[in-house]
């Protein structure tokens, strides 16, 4: 049976889809085909139809994993161009550190694996995140000062997003709910310090709206 343009895409987006999750929840050595496919509601036959490998459809998952963070950062600028770096940094150490772990955000999910990847797949991640450290970039105030605050913005892009990514590891790795709040409210303060936002949000995390 052929099938028309538009199930392909479909029945792509489903494997892509489960892929991120599984990969997530899993880890890349923890996560078969079988799983994949499963997860996915199609044959292995439709997931080979579409992906040659394993490391191919993680790769892939990898790099939508990242899109999807840099539209969410850019969605924000463009919904709030003076409120977004809040209402990021609350949104990803609130809703991203505690919803299911296949919901969770690429960057600290997905990163450990791709320390292990292959060659191609590294190259890909490495061109994905300098694409949202630019986006974040571009939507924090000039440099001035001393400290942090007369970084760059790309530089304190950078250390804004590996605070968020390294913070919320720690505070999902924890099995104190109450460590991990706490680490969650320093590294708010931390974060909106870097990358130039106000710090004053109620308990130390910054609400997303």
């Amino acid at each position: 049976m052929r099938y028309n343009a538009e199930h392909k895409r479909d029945t792509r987006d489903r494997v892509i889809a489960a892929a991120g999750q599984i990969f997530r929840k899993e880890g890349y050595g923890g996560a078969g085909i079988d799983a994949l496919t499963k997860a996915a509601g199609v044959t292995n036959g439709a997931f080979y139809g579409h992906f040659k490998t394993k490391s191919e459809a993680f790769r892939t998952a990898v790099l939508v994993g990242l899109e999807e963070l840099r539209q969410a950062v850019a969605g924000l600028k463009s919904e709030q161009p003076k409120g977004w770096l809040t209402s990021f940094v609350g949104y990803y150490l609130g809703h991203k550190r505690t919803c299911a772990l296949g919901e969770s955000c690429a960057l600290p999910s997905l990163s450990p694996d791709v320390i292990r990847a292959d060659e191609e797949t590294r190259r890909a991640y490495t061109v994905e995140l300098q694409r949202i450290i630019a986006e974040v970039a571009d939507g924090l105030p000039a440099s001035e000062g001393q400290g942090q605050a007369g970084l760059p913005p790309e530089d304190r892009a950078i250390a804004l997003l590996a605070m968020l990514s390294g913070g919320v590891t720690m505070a999902r790795a924890v099995s104190d709910p109450a460590l991990s709040e706490r680490i969650a409210g320093i590294i708010t303060r931390m974060a909106l310090d870097a990358g130039g936002g106000s710090s004053d949000a109620p308990g130390g995390v910054a609400s997303a709206r």
